[in-house]
């Protein structure tokens, strides 16, 4: 015979449903007061040594229930559970299994509805800095387009104004390439008529140049030109004149406008600045001539000054060609004494300079 085995204390503790629940933790277990006496009635029941081993054998023996008082653990003030009975959730008041969901599903929907608010913040935030953005980014782009357009005016105006710069340039060239071939061909043509006899007679001159007026070229020049120019009607005192001329002892002097004039003539008619002491003629004297170291003024008409100035430039020249001062070819000189030559006719005409 085996040895007696150790009975169960329930027979049904491996297919009971409060054993398996008590035992999974899904039901809680709330022992009372009858605790001992309830141990007592299920106490071990003697086993059959001869019956068949319980299909429950080896499994691990169920929970013993410690007596403890009972405690709320709830929210619950009008309900009181009677003694041994199972502990119920009381109103409001969630099973264990449930409570996680719950609070799971409010917590996300907290943090949903907080999540929405701080994105429709930030949309707001971003949408109002694009827009500063934007206004910005438009109004650089409409400085960026007027200061393109005044560049574009600024060069434009410049490429004018070069080209009006080179266009004036080259006419400017054009012009004095025009006058300066004009004035070659007028020396060439002037060139070619002038009289070769007086041209002769200049260079016979220039080869020993002096002032006495037995030269050809000297005696042509006093005949033409010195004599009729220095011819006023005042015979006396012109030739006082021309000898001064001819000696280099003349002098020119503007009158001074704030003193009245005294001069030393031979008549009263010719001691005043409203008639001319040469030409007799009642005429606007701005100035008067000196003859040597004499102390006496003789005032003179514009025209009777002209005239003396155009002779006393020409014996200028001719003094400097004696002088060796001058130092060009015998052609420059030559046409130099021309235009001395012409000025003398032009002031015998009575044409003068408006500042004479």
């Amino acid at each position: 015979m085996n040895p007696p085995e150790e009975c169960a204390r329930c027979p049904a503790r491996g297919k009971c449903p409060v054993y398996l629940a008590v035992s999974s933790g899904t039901v809680r277990y709330a022992p009372s007061g009858l605790g001992p006496a309830l141990d007592e009635n299920l106490g071990e029941q003697p086993c059959d040594t001869d019956s068949q081993p319980h299909p429950d054998e080896g499994r691990p023996p169920p929970l013993e229930a410690a007596p403890v008082s009972w405690k709320s653990v709830g929210p619950c003030k009008s309900r009181r559970e009677p003694p041994g009975a199972v502990a119920e959730p009381c109103a409001g008041e969630e099973a264990p299994g449930e409570e996680g969901p719950a609070a799971a599903q409010l917590a996300v929907s907290r943090l949903r509805s907080s999540s929405v608010e701080i994105r429709e913040k930030g949309s707001e935030f971003l949408k109002e800095e694009l827009h500063k953005a934007q206004k910005e980014l438009k109004l650089k782009g409409e400085e960026c387009e007027r200061l393109s357009k005044v560049r574009e005016q600024l060069e434009q105006e410049l490429e004018e104004l070069t080209a009006s710069l080179f266009e004036e340039a080259h006419k400017m060239v054009r012009e004095a390439n025009m006058k300066q071939a004009a004035s070659e061909k007028q020396l060439k043509e002037a060139r070619g008529k002038v009289d070769t006899t007086l041209f002769a007679e200049f260079q016979a001159w220039r080869e020993s140049p002096t002032l006495d007026k037995s030269s050809p070229f000297l005696d042509r020049v006093y005949r033409e030109d010195v004599g009729p120019c220095l011819d006023f009607t005042m015979r006396e005192l012109s030739a006082l004149v021309r000898t001064a001329v001819e000696d280099n002892t003349l002098t020119i002097e503007p009158v001074a406008s704030q003193t009245p004039p005294t001069v030393k003539v031979a008549t009263v008619e010719y001691g005043s600045t409203t008639t001319c002491a040469l030409s007799g003629l009642a005429r606007a004297c701005r100035h008067r001539i000196r003859l040597g170291d004499s102390e006496s003024h003789y005032y003179i008409s514009p025209s009777s000054r002209a005239r003396i100035t155009a002779v006393c430039n020409f014996f200028t020249y001719i003094r400097y060609i004696q002088q060796g001062l001058v130092r060009q070819d015998a052609e420059p000189m030559f046409w130099e004494i021309m235009r001395l030559r012409k000025e003398m006719s032009l002031a015998k005409l009575g044409f003068f300079p408006q500042e004479a």
